[in-house]
């Protein structure tokens, strides 16, 4: 018998949870944080949500068949989370 695999959206979707959850597990532990400990954490939620919207735009959105607009968005959020990163480095 051959052991079921499971589908892309499904292991998409269990890639979301796991991400939600060390997010939400972050978002409640930086309150109790200090000193460099903060930025540390607010650039591992940074990182986090460009995972997710990573997982989305590919498995959700499809753009796994479309590997040029998938190139793109990755560059731009990219680039936009380098913006973000630099700004709450910097604060």
């Amino acid at each position: 018998m051959k052991p079921q695999t499971l589908s892309p959206e499904t292991r998409a979707w269990a890639a979301l949870l796991v991400l939600s959850a060390a997010s939400t597990g972050l978002a409640v532990a930086q309150p109790a944080l200090q000193g460099w400990a903060i930025p540390a954490a607010s650039a591992a939620l940074l990182c986090l949500a460009w995972l997710k919207a990573r997982v989305i735009l590919k498995h959700y959105l499809g753009l796994s068949a479309a590997p040029a607009w998938l190139r793109g968005f990755n560059l731009t959020l990219g680039l936009y989370m380098a913006l973000l990163l630099a700004l709450t480095l910097a604060a």
